[in-house]
């Protein structure tokens, strides 16, 4: 079996089990069940496999932990001395390994979750105490609250709420037996893989139980997986200031790992207002090993900017549509509106302006916004266009297509800027030019209601911006793209919709002569009356028959 049918087979046995236990809890309650329960199975797997490293190191006499059985006076007492160095925090933490306690190890909470309450468990940590069960929910909660006080990096960012679920013990008890099938063992996937891949899934299918509420934390793998491979984020500074979940760095790492890059050569930064959104990213760079920034706090990008100094080499966002009244608390003056004040009831130009003032001098950016963006006018809008375009900010406009999104039925762009469009690298020199992309027609019904792209339409428009780019095999393709000159921009007043510049896709000529095409035509479409006079005359002779006459 693949790796990725292993994965799929298990998201799906997965997901179909747990979503069986929600019971009458909703999908937003719910999913910081599961995927709270998800980060302590992973940071008590990676704390097992250190163990069984450690304790195959403790054995073995070519490795500088080797305990000499010859040492200790019986086999109980070397035993003991190696349950005893087990517990020293320095042996994991210098591998990067999450501290966990005795009360927050899977182990643990599987053990004594189905224990009757007042039971008394005996913790061994360091000390021995004993901890009394009062419910499945506060031992988890427990569980998360010993994790968050032995590891510092993680103050604040565990949800510790499942005392309060309004959900049957039993259940949760369920979702913990359920989570540990989970394997961590796996012939060519690490735990982190298999875990951070379940943890994507799950917030996937979270965001589709949710609708409109989960496209707050969560853009469609596809859209982000476009951004990230035409921006390409190898190395450096790589930035989102409306990271919902953290969709665009998980896939960031992705694209490094399938490229042979080093994930040590990117920085991750990141902002988010909601608090437990905050927290749901936090758990997923957690999850996958990944250092992050994602400052003191949850907080408002525009009014506690949490990178102030922040110059980054990539950014990527798809923040909130059109937002009305984001203003507030947030001065007309403000250093990052250099191309003109956002309006304020439409805050698309001000996420636009607030990550262009962010980007390092040979930065680039792409970010979601709604299609009104590429051609408003109104309040100033039109003018903030218009400046980008004539200081050659502006580097290729993607228009996609309809419902890609769960969240919104809103037609959506992806803009990409650069700050520098000169030559350099493998990159030609694009100054002056701007790339339209209109792949309106790509993608693929995936059920009623949502679309999505295939990884070819993936390759196709991410080929067709990197071959501009190097200025090497790019053609313009009639409705497909265009590259345009800002003076071909001027004569459009600076709209920026991709079908104005693209045209439509040129006709398939069939060789058959215009004359023979017109009598063929006309011949069958006689045909088509007569049949059609044929039909009404039988119509009038059944109902005739009945005694109606028309």
């Amino acid at each position: 079996m693949s790796d990725n049918q292993f994965l799929q087979d298990l998201e799906k046995k997965l997901w179909t089990a747990a979503d069986k236990l929600r019971s009458t809890l909703d999908a937003a309650q719910y999913k910081h069940a599961v995927l709270g329960l998800l980060f302590i199975k992973y940071v008590s797997d990676a704390f097992d496999i250190r163990r069984q490293e450690l304790t195959a190191q403790f054995k073995d006499p070519d490795h500088d932990y080797y305990l000499n059985p010859e040492d200790y006076d019986s086999a109980e007492e070397y035993q003991a001395e190696i349950a005893a160095e087990l517990e020293i925090r320095d042996y994991y933490t210098e591998k990067n390994v999450f501290w966990v306690p005795q009360l927050a190890r899977w182990e643990t909470l599987q053990n004594n979750s189905k224990l009757p309450l007042g039971t008394k468990i005996e913790i061994k940590n360091g000390k021995t105490e004993i901890y009394e069960m009062r419910s499945v929910g506060r031992l988890i909660d427990d569980a998360l609250d010993a994790i968050e006080k032995d590891n510092p990096k993680l103050k604040g960012v565990l949800n510790k709420s499942y005392g309060r679920l309004q959900i049957d013990q039993a259940k949760l008890g369920e979702l913990i037996d359920l989570i540990a099938t989970i394997p961590f063992v796996h012939a060519s996937l690490q735990a982190k893989d298999i875990l951070g891949h379940v943890y994507e899934y799950f917030l996937g299918q979270f965001a589709l139980a949710e609708g409109k509420k989960g496209g707050q934390f969560y853009t469609p793998k596809s859209i982000v997986t476009l951004i990230v491979e035409m921006l390409q984020p190898f190395q450096g500074r790589v930035y989102d200031p409306a990271m919902g979940s953290g969709g665009f760095f998980v896939q960031s790492e992705q694209f490094i790992k399938e490229h042979g890059g080093k994930l040590g050569n990117v920085s991750i930064y990141g902002q988010e207002y909601n608090h437990t959104t905050w927290q749901l990213a936090a758990m997923n760079m957690v999850i996958r090993g990944l250092d992050f920034n994602f400052g003191k706090e949850p907080a408002n990008t525009f009014t506690n900017d949490q990178h102030p100094d922040l110059r980054a080499d990539y950014i990527m966002a798809n923040p909130p549509f059109n937002m009305k009244e984001w203003d507030t608390g947030v001065k007309d003056d403000d250093p990052r509106w250099q191309y003109g004040r956002p309006p304020t009831g439409n805050a698309n130009f001000a996420w636009l302006q607030h990550m262009l003032y962010h980007l390092a001098p040979n930065g680039s950016m792409g970010l979601l916004l709604a299609n009104g963006s590429m051609s408003s006018n109104t309040n100033t809008e039109g003018d903030i266009r218009r400046a980008l375009v004539e200081n050659d900010l502006v580097e290729c406009m993607v228009a996609l297509p309809g419902q890609l999104f769960t969240n919104t039925q809103i037609p959506a762009c992806i803009w990409f800027l650069t700050r520098n469009k000169k030559a350099r690298g493998a990159l030609a020199d694009r100054s002056g030019k701007v790339l339209f992309i209109d792949a309106r027609n790509l993608g693929y019904m995936k059920d009623r209601v949502l679309r999505d792209f295939r990884p070819e339409d993936i390759a196709t428009v991410a080929n067709t911006f990197h071959s501009w780019q190097q200025g090497k095999g790019y053609e313009d393709e009639a409705g497909f793209c265009c590259s345009a000159t800002l003076e071909e921009i001027r004569k459009h007043d600076f709209v920026l919709t991709p079908g104005r510049y693209v045209g439509a896709a040129d006709e398939v000529e069939d060789g058959e002569p215009f004359a023979e095409k017109m009598t063929r035509l006309t011949a069958q479409l006689k045909g088509q009356f007569e049949k059609s006079a044929e039909l009404e005359e039988q119509i009038k002779r059944n109902l005739a028959g009945l005694g109606y006459d028309i």
